[in-house]
């Protein structure tokens, strides 16, 4: 499951990033402001599944 979430925080990432840059690039703040919190909800994913592997006995 881990790996899925993972996988799932990387995809969000990458997702936001191409709107973000995609909205600056053509001028469409609503699109250049979605990517942003779809790279910060990615962000997040991907801090709450370290502070998982941080707290997993090994």
């Amino acid at each position: 499951m881990a790996a899925d979430e993972k996988a799932q925080a990387k995809g969000e990432q990458v997702e936001g990033k191409v709107k973000k840059v995609a909205g600056g690039a053509v001028g469409n703040e609503s699109l250049k402001a979605k990517g942003e919190a779809k790279e910060s909800q990615g962000d997040l994913r991907a801090a709450k599944e370290k502070a998982k592997d941080a707290v997993k006995p090994k």
